[in-house]
């Protein structure tokens, strides 16, 4: 069978599940899934009920993280994971504090236990140590690699909480990188809209 892939369009980890996928040129059904009316078909095969949700011919793979390196694993052309082992520490800490500081501040409401401010500069933090890194084109290289594609879409996330406030910051080498991924064809080919998939409908297969 066609491996199938689950996703949400604006969600960033689907959107860097998306990125792997596409990188490696392996063809899948896509299945635009509404977040709140999530298709009992997703239900069944998402342990987490969460995007995005792969299932192969013999496995369910349900984190992003996962479905990128399964993807890379079938084929990896542009080398996204020759990237030294801290790439892999970078991505943990992306994951973890970052996302969570992440979500304090653009969800504060839902979090009137923390500092809004406090959040959000432990979320600076991170982002400063990120630009830098940014000395050269990417992370580790002058082309991306699993850390960078795995990172941008939180860091985009992040920025549209306060895009003036984001912008005013001194980071010229993180904006630099966060802009140049924002008009890159690998993200513009990620990012058409799909009609939301229901039970019966004629397979949408997601190739580049």
């Amino acid at each position: 069978m066609t491996p199938i892939l689950y996703s949400f369009r604006r969600c960033p980890y689907a959107m860097r599940a998306r990125l792997a996928v596409a990188a490696s040129g392996v063809t899948v059904e896509l299945r635009e899934i509404l977040l709140r009316d999530k298709a009992p078909e997703f239900l069944a095969t998402s342990p987490s009920g969460t995007v995005p949700c792969l299932k192969t011919d013999d496995q369910v793979i349900d984190e992003s993280l996962d479905v990128m390196k399964w993807a890379l694993a079938q084929n990896d052309p542009q080398g996204w994971l020759d990237m030294p082992d801290a790439g892999h520490d970078l991505i943990a800490t992306a994951d973890g504090p970052f996302k969570q500081a992440l979500d304090h501040t653009k969800y504060a409401v839902r979090h009137p236990d923390k500092d809004a401010e406090e959040e959000r500069a432990k979320a600076h933090a991170f982002l400063h140590d990120l630009n830098a890194q940014l000395t050269q084109q990417f992370l580790y290289k002058q082309t991306p690699t699993l850390a960078d594609m795995a990172i941008l879409p939180f860091v985009r996330q992040f920025a549209n909480v306060d895009k003036a406030r984001f912008d005013a910051e001194d980071w010229p080498n993180l904006s630099r990188w966060l802009e140049a991924f924002l008009v890159s064809s690998e993200f513009q080919a990620i990012m058409p809209k799909y009609k939301v998939w229901a039970s019966g409908d004629a397979p949408t297969f997601f190739l580049i």
